[in-house]
């Protein structure tokens, strides 16, 4: 079940990511983020509203700590998302977001088999491989517009898997509660002392859906780290960019190359290991 946990947060991830950076290009990058930031607090306050769930200050602190990491993250990614291609800026922000919690899942004494080792192994190299594209001229888009803000989002991500998954022993609803409050507190502070536009050109629906999708995959990206452990869960997740980039391909016609769909197949052989181990 945590295998499976983490690919439905992958795919709410990912689908969350695009949504975001199509809102993006049209409305400001802060009203956009704290828009789909506040969409989330709005499902968790319902959430705890039907769930009873247990007091937990442990809880509450590391998410709010993962959600300062998230904020920054969120910003970070739809401006790159808003100025580059979503087909190369997604799997880069996935890779770093990937590395941060497996290294600290192995230096906390987690020892996954060889075959999940393996498949670990395999879905980084399906990472890069989706977010390898190339230009008109032919040219390796890695130096592609918003390559430093995926690279910082990366980190920025990594942390709050990482921070977030401190959480994933006690009360998961808590430790949510506690990050979408830090992260709409940052990026509304944010927005005041910038005095950003809130006006949304019609985006809202686009902002109300992404932000329901991404509290969905924190939930359960939570529920996968209890079950798995921080190191599968974490690289099972970060796959999201396989969401993003075919629905980039599909809606917004932008063309997967040869080792994008070669990438898409490793990440589909990787998970196969990793449950298999």
């Amino acid at each position: 079940m945590g295998v499976l946990f983490a690919l439905v947060a992958a795919a709410a991830y990912g689908s969350a990511d695009f949504l975001g950076g199509i809102a993006a290009r049209r409305a400001a990058l802060l009203a956009v983020a704290l828009a789909a930031q506040a969409v989330g607090l709005l499902f968790i306050l319902l959430a705890l509203a039907a769930h009873r769930e247990v007091f937990e200050p442990a809880s509450l602190a590391w998410g709010a700590l993962a959600g300062l990491a998230g904020a920054a993250g969120i910003a970070l990614l739809y401006h790159a998302l808003s100025i580059g291609r979503m087909g190369v800026i997604s799997p880069v922000t996935a890779l770093l977001a990937a590395a941060v919690p497996v290294i600290f899942g192995l230096a906390t004494g987690e020892r996954p088999s060889p075959i999940v080792y393996g498949g670990l192994a395999l879905a980084a190299a399906a990472i890069v491989a989706i977010s390898a594209s190339f230009d008109s001229g032919g040219e390796r888009e890695f130096n592609t517009a918003g390559l430093r803000e995926a690279l910082l989002s990366g980190i920025a991500f990594g942390a709050f898997f990482t921070l977030l998954g401190m959480a994933r022993n006690g009360a998961p609803l808590f430790a949510l509660l506690g990050s979408r409050l830090a992260s709409v507190g940052l990026l509304g502070s944010i927005v005041l002392a910038t005095r950003t536009s809130l006006r949304m050109n019609g985006t809202l629906w686009i902002v109300a859906i992404g932000g329901a999708l991404d509290m969905a995959a924190n939930l359960l990206y939570l529920f996968a780290a209890r079950i798995d452990g921080l190191a599968i869960s974490a690289v099972l997740t970060s796959l999201y960019p396989a969401s993003t980039v075919l629905l980039a391909a599909v809606i917004l016609r932008e063309r997967l190359s040869r080792i994008q769909w070669a990438g898409v197949l490793c990440a589909l052989v990787a998970v196969a290991m990793i449950a298999a181990g």
